[in-house]
């Protein structure tokens, strides 16, 4: 009997396709690159304003604490509106366009500022810039990305972010060092950046707003975008007000490391390394985020912290304020893209932008108090009390994180 012969090898047999990779989209990348040069922009004058205002203008700690917290909480706040708006009219590019014009235009304020008043009107029309655009930005994000890539696309944006707030410190202390420029010249430079993120935004940004889910019957007030309501979106904006609370303005980091011997022309060069830090783990984290328990790296950055004020009020020396500068650059990098994908997977899409505004209403009136308390606590009972004031809040936030998952589930 003849054995059956084993069948022949077929050749150029093709292998199945494999499936492509979701890309993260075009608009994602141009968006992060609008809020590089946005940052290099505001950032060239940021981190050497508390100077400024201090030095040049002799603003008080509590006025440099009020203008910080007002203009940071201000920015916030004006996201409910900026959003609503945005979601009513579906007009998303529009709004960030015309928030990123606010913040060009403020530069030259603060160049040609001779008293604290004009900075804090620069300071404030910067800050509802910020707050115009950031709610609809956000909400594009989420709706020209497929939902798998969430937390990649808020990381790259965020990182490319970051990036330019170490890029425009570098900047600013290559001008004060080598340049031997003084902090208005500096000051006028850092509109270049800003014309240029205007052109991206014109040419690069697609609105986005027409991904998202059409209504039914769409709401015809404003106030019938602002009801949102879930546990798990309620818990979400808790731990924003908590951890706004923890994380006051980066301008008391600058005034510490001044107190601690740092010179002013190497105090910028605190922020870049702050900011490369921020910008090399928010694309890591937000990845991260696609495939584990985002609220398990919130509690992680929330440690982060902690860790980096208590650092930065035991230790009065420059390798101190160093060492707690990086702390705080990684926890903003696992925590800033993170609450923005948690904000747009609580929301229903045709009230992301929406929902976005609701969390920085919450937060930026957190952060105002944050401002003035920290000035208080330093002007009374020295810097170390603004730190440890800073580490309570961010522990009682890292409690608030352990029960989000409970509230997630429900």
């Amino acid at each position: 009997m003849k054995s059956i012969p084993e069948p022949l090898p077929v050749k150029n047999q093709k292998e199945p396709a494999a499936k492509p990779r979701a890309a993260i989209p075009r608009t994602v990348w141009a968006l992060g690159f609008v809020s590089l040069l946005m940052d290099v922009s505001s950032e060239m004058i940021h981190a050497l304003l508390p100077l400024f205002m201090a030095g040049t203008l002799g603003a008080s700690t509590v006025m440099i604490g009020l203008i910080e917290g007002v203009g940071e909480g201000t920015a916030l706040i004006t996201k409910v509106f900026s959003g609503a708006i945005a979601d009513r009219f579906k007009n998303h590019k529009l709004l960030v366009l015309l928030g990123y014009s606010l913040g060009v235009l403020s530069k030259p304020l603060f160049a040609a500022a001779d008293q604290i008043g004009v900075v804090f009107l620069a300071r404030f029309m910067d800050r509802i810039g910020k707050g115009i655009r950031g709610a609809p930005r956000d909400a594009i994000v989420a709706a020209v990305t497929p939902r798998k890539l969430w937390g990649a696309a808020y990381g790259l944006r965020q990182s490319l972010d970051a990036a330019g707030a170490f890029v425009g410190p570098a900047i600013a202390s290559l001008l004060l060092f080598f340049a031997d420029a003084d902090l208005r010249e500096i000051f006028w430079i850092a509109l270049i950046p800003g014309i240029l993120c205007i052109l991206m935004i014109i040419f690069g940004v697609e609105n986005g707003a027409d991904a998202g889910a059409p209504l039914k019957e769409p709401p015809r007030k404003i106030r019938d975008f602002l009801a949102m309501r879930s546990p798990f979106f309620t818990g979400v904006v808790i731990l924003g007000v908590v951890f706004s609370l923890a994380r006051f303005s980066n301008a008391f980091i600058v005034l510490r490391a001044s107190d601690c011997g740092i010179p002013t022309g190497a105090v910028p060069l605190l922020m870049v390394g702050m900011n490369l830090v921020f910008s090399l783990s928010s694309y890591p984290m937000g990845k991260l985020a696609d495939r584990l328990e985002p609220a398990h790296l919130l509690a992680l950055g929330l440690i982060l912290l902690a860790a980096a004020d208590v650092v930065m009020a035991l230790f009065s020396t420059p390798a101190g304020i160093i060492a707690g500068t990086v702390l705080w650059g990684l926890h903003l990098g696992a925590t800033q893209g993170i609450f923005s994908l948690l904000i747009a997977e609580a929301a229903p899409a045709e009230k992301r932008a929406t929902a976005f505004g609701i969390f920085s209403f919450a937060s930026g009136a957190a952060i105002l108090i944050a401002g003035i308390v920290a000035g208080l606590l330093w002007d009374h009972f020295g810097p170390e009390a603004a730190f440890w004031g800073g580490t309570v809040f961010a522990l009682l936030a890292v409690l608030q994180t352990l029960r989000l998952g409970s509230a997630k589930r429900g």
